[in-house]
Order: structure tokens, then C-alpha cells, then sequence
């Protein structure tokens, strides 16, 4: 199963993604895959939809273990969006409120406001 909670396969969902066979149409769709993209330790993954004006000189993952993602809602409006959820991790969770932007025609995220 994918991580993002979809309740598809990881190939047929957010490893497409990683992959680069396809793009996330929507943020909240780009959102659930960077959230896989750091259960999965993908780093390229998650500098490559980064935006470079945010994005940092190191694209690490830890050693975090993500159990779960909520999404709680997301907006679209042009070429911005937002999405506002709680990823759960061992021990404990984040809530963030994400902003994202399109950028020559694909989604990047910009920045949070974590809860």
C-alpha cells in the first residue's frame, strides 16, 4: 500500500510520482507524495518538487518512521494552493499548513506553517 493513505498500491500511486512517469495534477496530490516520499527516504524526490527559492542547500531524511497522514483540506486557486494536514509519526505528530506554487507548469512546495 502506498504510504499517503490513498489505499492504492505504491507503484500505481505515489511511486509513478517518484519515479517521474507522471506529475502531481493538484498540491494535495504533490503533498501525499512528498509525505510518501519521506516514509520512502527519497530525498531526490522531495528536492526535485521543492521550490529553489525555499528549498534547502541539503535535501536530507532521517531516520523518522511516518505512520500515517490526514489531510484535512486543500485549496487550489490558480497557480497557488494550499493543503492543511497532521502526518503521525512513532512518537508523536505534525500539522502544517503548506503552500504551494506552480512553476513552469508543475507543482512545487514553498513553505509551512507547522502547528
Amino acid at each position: 500500500m502506498c504510504p499517503c493513505g490513498s489505499g492504492l498500491a505504491y507503484d500505481a500511486c505515489c511511486g509513478a510520482l517518484h519515479r517521474g512517469e507522471r506529475q502531481a495534477e493538484t498540491p494535495e496530490q504533490l503533498m501525499r507524495a512528498r509525505y510518501a516520499a519521506f516514509a520512502k527516504r527519497d530525498a531526490f524526490y522531495l528536492a526535485r518538487t521543492w521550490h529553489p527559492r525555499t528549498r534547502p542547500d541539503d535535501v536530507g531524511v532521517d531516520g523518522t518512521r511516518w505512520t500515517g497522514l490526514t489531510v484535512h483540506g486543500s485549496a487550489e486557486r490558480g497557480d497557488e494552493g494550499t493543503v492543511d494536514f497532521t502526518a503521525t509519526y512513532e512518537g508523536g505528530s505534525l500539522s502544517e499548513h503548506s503552500r504551494f506554487a506552480k512553476r513552469a507548469g508543475r507543482w512545487v512546495y514553498v513553505d509551512g506553517d507547522v502547528a
